[in-house]
């Protein structure tokens, strides 16, 4: 491993009156610069602050763009979503004190979520340590709890070693964020280059494509073979993993009904003969082998209650810490998605016999229950009704999205209505915040995926309570010229709690606390210099959405939605369950 910077020998820099050479010197925020520029790093998120301005200074020389937001935890969240877009480590730089602590949301975030990221946080000098300097906080003690790494930077010449050791520990395992102070002294400080440690790009960090054990492969590869009625959801980690061809050939050649949720939705296309989305429930309850790659038996899966108790259960995680978390399984395999799926299915391929033709039967009695489940939904997605039913909304969406199409959902009920509708057409075209459920996550979002993707089509559902929260950033998306199509399903209300309001405490006290006005985001759109439009009838919809697309401008088309009809997931509480 290189200890120094490979061009630099110790006797480096500029001759002196007296002849001797003088040291090339070198300051902390271009140390910065340099270890985010040998991790890849071509971007950084922020919002200026005193105390991190040296690492601009870097940035300018090291080629990397400095993109500055109106809040810190747009930062944040972009940082994030760069990361889930281009499957890099995303860096956001941020101010000390409160600008640390508006960022805390964003890293949260992204710990829930899985998603590798780097926060800078400036801090006071180490000289006035103790003394009440200008937003002193204990920043590392604060992050410690949401970060898989948070550390001080103790000297100027340790910051590029720091760096490498922060994005070690961000991917390593299930990745995630970490933090890094730098007390203000520090950054601004030179030392001679040669001393400073600048670890090699490529040569500090472990490969991370484990496929764990190779007898539970076999093992896995002879529970498949040998099952009538299997099926596997497809997880967040195939995308983080990139996994995703691995993952259609393990389901295509071994002929097993697949399901997706989270970063995994897009794996398979709409239309596939093995992509499934209604019937998961009847799918848990009937299924002999149940895989699941990549998701926590968390909120989302009933904490692994609705998996039938006499299936072989069968979990594939990068964290051991969540194999097996919540409910009992047969099979646990620690290993990066892909590789494991790739694996398996070489080693089923090798048997007399895969299986694949006895599952006919199953696939075709699982699409029909998928074919009824959809019929019995069409007529709302085809309503004609005024205010708008969600589902109408979210049914012209899905008919609107193409190939290209990122989709990114932020909110409550009104995303809730996607997720039953909304079929991304690729792999890793589909956003949403995770599981910590998280609102605002749709406008950073919309920033990284459109800066680090310019080829692709940005689409973002907002509910307005969320858009309310970082939407100042549709200013920050028109001053990047930055253009996405965006709705706001707008019902005037956080509706997701109204109903649980209205279930436990009755319809007088339903409105307490959940009511928003009635704001043209239109207009507001407008204001900024992007394009808006309003619908209120649904026949509206798909030709102001495709209006919004030929724009070319940062778009919000405000939809009038009936603030009485409610998704089925918020109905039965199923986030409490």
């Amino acid at each position: 491993m290189a200890q120094t910077a490979q061009a630099v020998p110790e006797n480096a820099g500029v001759e002196a009156s007296n002849g001797a050479a003088e040291p090339e010197m070198i300051s902390g925020g271009h140390l910065v610069a340099k270890a985010l520029k040998a991790e890849g790093i071509d971007v950084i998120f922020t919002l200026c602050g005193g105390h991190i301005i040296d690492i601009y200074d870097g940035c300018v020389d090291e080629g990397i763009e400095v993109v500055d937001v109106r809040h810190e935890q747009v930062a944040a969240h972009a940082a994030d979503g760069y990361a889930r877009i281009t499957g890099k480590p995303g860096c956001a730089v941020v101010t000390a004190g409160p600008g640390t602590t508006d960022a805390v949301t964003g890293v949260a975030n992204a710990l829930r979520a899985e998603s590798p990221m780097l926060l800078i946080g400036g801090q006071g000098a180490l000289s006035q340590h103790k003394m009440g300097s200008l937003q002193d906080l204990p920043h590392v003690d604060m992050m410690t709890p949401i970060t898989k790494f948070a550390a001080g930077v103790p000297h100027t010449e340790r910051i590029a070693d720091l760096v490498s050791m922060a994005f070690r520990e961000a991917l390593a395992g299930a990745p995630g964020p970490s933090f890094l102070e730098i007390p203000r002294d520090i950054l601004d400080a030179k030392v001679p280059l040669a001393k400073a440690r600048i670890p090699e790009a490529g040569r500090y960090r472990a490969s991370t494509r484990s496929i764990g054990d190779p007898a539970d492969i076999e093992r896995l590869a002879d529970l498949i073979v040998h099952s009538e009625k299997p099926c596997v959801l497809l997880g967040s980690q195939v995308w983080t993993t990139r996994g995703s061809d691995d993952a259609i050939d393990f389901v295509r050649t071994l002929n097993i009904p697949a399901f997706m949720n989270g970063s995994g939705r897009g794996t398979l296309p709409p239309g596939d003969p093995h992509h499934l989305q209604l019937a998961r429930r009847y799918a848990f309850q009937n299924s002999d082998l149940i895989i699941i790659v990549g998701t926590p038996f968390d909120f989302r899966m009933g904490y692994g209650k609705r998996l039938s108790p006499s299936a072989t259960v069968v979990q594939i995680d990068l964290d051991y810490r969540t194999v097996g978390k919540n409910r009992d399984i047969d099979l646990g395999i620690v290993g990066d998605a892909g590789a494991v799926l790739a694996a398996v299915t070489q080693a089923a391929s090798g048997r007399t016999s895969t299986g694949a033709a006895n599952r006919k039967a199953w696939l075709e009695e699982l699409r029909g229950v998928e074919d009824a489940a959809y019929q019995k939904r069409l007529p709302r997605q085809h309503s004609d009704a005024s205010p708008i039913d969600p589902y109408r909304l979210v049914h012209e969406i899905n008919e609107f999205l193409t190939e290209d199409s990122i989709y990114i959902g932020d909110g409550g009920d009104i995303v809730t209505f996607s997720g039953q509708v909304v079929q991304p057409k690729s792999p890793g075209h589909w956003m949403d915040p995770g599981p910590l459920g998280t609102l605002g996550v749709g406008v950073p979002f919309v920033l990284a995926a459109k800066y680090a993707r310019p080829d692709k089509e940005v689409v973002a559902l907002f509910g307005d309570g969320a858009f309310s929260l970082t939407g100042w950033d549709f200013e920050t998306l028109v001053r990047y010229n930055l253009p996405f199509v965006g709705i706001v399903g707008n019902n005037s209300s956080m509706n997701q709690i109204r109903y649980g309001q209205i279930a436990k405490y009755g319809a007088d006290r339903g409105r307490v606390g959940n009511t928003l006005g009635d704001v043209r985001y239109d207009e507001f759109a407008k204001m900024l210099g992007g394009y808006g439009e309003e619908v209120r009838d649904p026949k509206d919809i798909g030709p102001a959405l495709r209006r919004a697309r030929e724009s070319g401008l940062p778009s919000l088309i405000n939809v009038w939605v009936d603030p009485e009809v409610y998704a089925p997931g918020t109905m039965n509480q199923t986030m409490y369950k």
